[in-house]
């Protein structure tokens, strides 16, 4: 079956750059509505512009519980039901254990986990009503195996992973379906310049990925694509690793 989002309003949070935009992207091309959210007018207007199909921005920050609420009925009114929710918008930190900060742990949890959380609160409200609809948590190796450095990171996206789970089996009934996607090592400038001067952590990365490359954003897009959609339609509540075959090698 081809994916085939035509009619459908999609959602896509932190949705301007890096593999939120190339999320919003892909799930443009199979037809979808696309709106993209974050805190950043200038860099939506530009990705939003440069979409194909119908791609248009909201500014808006995960954090601010009281506004999710009416971004979703806005975003109803002017584009058109929201069949599929991406949450992507994610907050990192990168700190040794011992020295992270309540303040800064706080932070990440308010974006990665309490933004998500309630941002689906205010959507699946909507598509239960209707008695369908697709919510997508981008979660992170970080969520399923130990990675030095980013606890507070870490402990989000093995959050948002149980979340997925839960919310699978409590809104099943309704029609709605809940999947993870979770990005192995993938070929952006946040990692190139992470690992710009560190040829020995470049190589360990590439040497333990089975497939011969790293992943592209496109990867990333194409499986939400397909997990949003209807070529989908018997898939809930499971954790995709689109990584190479990373977290599977030794």
């Amino acid at each position: 079956m081809s994916v085939d989002l035509s009619g459908q309003a999609a959602l896509v949070t932190g949705g301007g750059t890096g593999l939120g935009l190339a999320i919003a992207e892909a799930l443009a091309c199979a037809g979808a509505d696309v709106v993209i959210t974050g805190r950043h007018a200038s860099a939506l207007e530009d990705a939003a512009r440069a979409m194909p199909g119908k791609g248009t921005f909201r500014v808006h920050d995960v954090t601010d519980l009281a506004a999710h609420g009416p971004l979703v009925d806005e975003i109803e009114e002017t584009v058109g039901p929201i069949g599929i929710l991406v949450n992507n918008a994610g907050r990192h930190l990168k700190a040794p254990f011992v020295d992270t900060a309540a303040e800064d742990l706080r932070a990440v949890i308010e974006t990665n986990l309490i933004g998500a959380f309630g941002l689906t609160q205010a959507c699946v409200r909507k598509m239960a009503a209707r008695g369908r609809g697709s919510v997508l948590m981008i979660s992170s190796m970080a969520g399923l195996m130990g990675l030095p450095q980013v606890p507070a990171y870490a402990l989000t996206k093995a959050g948002l992973l149980g979340l997925t789970r839960s919310l699978a089996v409590e809104l099943g009934p309704s029609g709605i379906r809940v999947n993870a996607i979770c990005p192995g090592f993938i070929d952006t400038e946040m990692f190139r310049k992470a690992t710009t001067g560190d040829p020995e952590r470049l190589a360990r990365i590439k040497g333990r990925i089975p497939l011969p490359s790293l992943g592209s954003p496109q990867d990333i897009g194409d499986a939400a694509a397909f997990l949003c959609s209807d070529a989908a339609r018997h898939i809930t509540g499971v954790t995709l690793p689109v990584d190479g075959g990373f977290v599977t090698a030794f």
